[in-house]
């Protein structure tokens, strides 16, 4: 496939410098830090101290600046920030909100070089790769493609994208497909949250999962419930042309599945496990 390319609308970009920026945010989030390069990400959530989650996010480290560049939600950027700052203490560190020098930008289909900037989405290697690129700056030999496009393909990979398809406070990583994707870093040590996301794993208490549909009849909004027979078993989350993102009790994922008259077929990535 040629490579194709989109601008993602609503990101922003988190700078954190100084000394102790590494060990600052280790303690705070689902992955480990120091495995992040200027090529290599990682991915990432911030959570409650009751493992509920927040927001997530890609980290990428730029050597030159001596800095961690996150790529996140802008809508749920202030709010970090501020959590960042509150828990900063005398931490030798410095927060930026750089959103309006970048874009970030997504390329699927060929491979492509990487350099600093430029890196493969941690989650899967079929996604593609992620891009900090100055503002308005094109990807040279490669197609920009609308996001509608790029979101099918995310949606297919059975990718979640926390700011639509999680719920701030109430989901659980684990029901997201976080440590199938990479997400979280099982030996790292203590993190803000880790407690809840090591009971959900090791006590197999996941009842849920997110999983791609493909839609046969009209796209459900957002929040639409899905029933099998009289028994409502998810929802309807993120979703483009005829392929949505569900939220499902495991026990209903090979059910004949409705939402508001669609008719709903499961559609599991290679990727997916049910021992997860």
């Amino acid at each position: 496939m040629p490579l194709k390319y989109s601008v993602l609308p609503n990101r922003g970009v988190l700078k954190i410098s100084g000394e102790d920026r590494v060990d600052f945010l280790q303690g705070l989030i689902s992955n480990d830090v120091t495995k992040a390069t200027d090529t290599t990400g990682i991915y990432a959530a911030f959570l409650t101290p009751q493992g509920k989650f927040l927001c997530d996010f890609f980290i990428l480290a730029s050597q030159n600046d001596e800095c961690l560049l996150i790529d996140m939600a802008a809508d749920a950027l202030p709010a970090f920030k501020k959590k960042l700052t509150m828990y900063k203490l005398r931490a030798d560190v410095k927060i930026e909100d750089i959103s309006e020098g970048y874009d970030i930008l997504a390329a699927f289909g060929d491979k492509i070089k990487l350099i600093p900037g430029i890196y493969q989405d941690p989650r899967l290697e079929e996604a593609g790769y992620r891009l900090f690129t100055a503002k308005g700056q094109p990807l040279a030999d490669a197609e920009e493609v609308d996001f509608e496009t790029y979101d099918l393909h995310r949606i297919k990979l059975g990718l979640g994208d926390g700011a639509r398809d999680m719920i701030v406070e109430k989901s659980i990583l684990l029901e997201y497909g976080f440590d199938e994707l990479h997400g979280v870093d099982w030996d790292k040590g203590c993190y803000m949250g880790q407690e809840l996301t090591a009971r959900t794993k090791y006590r197999a208490l996941i009842k849920k999962r997110l999983v791609p549909v493909e839609v046969a009849g009209e796209l459900p909004e957002s929040g639409t419930e899905i029933t099998a027979g009289d028994k409502t078993v998810g929802e309807v989350r993120s979703g483009t042309d005829k392929m949505a993102l569900a939220l499902l009790k495991v026990d209903a994922l090979d059910q004949e599945l409705n939402a508001n008259g669609a008719i709903l077929r499961v559609c599991l990535p290679d990727w997916f496990s049910l021992q997860a």
